[in-house]
C-alpha cells in the first residue's frame, strides 16, 4: 500500500480551492454526510472519531471512482481556464 498524505483542516480547503472545488452548505456536514454514505457501502472505515480508512470494493467501482476523479478534475480545470491547449500555447507565445 503507497503512503498518503492526510489533508486537515485548512489543507483540505486549500486542495479544494486550488483545484476550482468547493463544498457546498456547511463543508464538514457535507464531508461527513459523504463519508456515512461510504461507510454504508464499505468503502471506507471509520477507524476513530475523525480518522477514516480505506475499505473493501470491487476492481470495477474503484475504476468508475478514478475516472470520474479524472473527469471532475479536468472539468474544474477549464472552468477555471486551466486546460491544456491554454498552457501550451502559453509556452508558445
Amino acid at each position: 500500500m503507497t503512503s498518503l498524505f492526510r489533508l486537515r483542516g485548512i489543507e483540505l480547503r486549500y486542495v479544494l480551492h486550488h483545484q476550482n472545488f468547493a463544498v457546498p452548505g456547511q463543508p464538514s456536514k457535507a464531508v461527513s454526510d459523504a463519508l456515512r454514505w461510504e461507510i454504508r457501502r464499505g468503502r471506507v472505515r471509520r477507524l476513530r472519531r475523525g480518522v477514516y480508512g480505506p475499505g473493501e470494493m470491487p476492481r470495477s467501482t474503484e475504476y468508475d471512482i478514478l475516472n470520474r476523479v479524472i473527469a471532475l478534475r479536468e472539468e474544474a480545470a477549464l472552468m477555471a481556464g486551466r486546460d491544456d491547449d491554454k498552457f501550451w500555447d502559453a509556452l508558445g507565445a
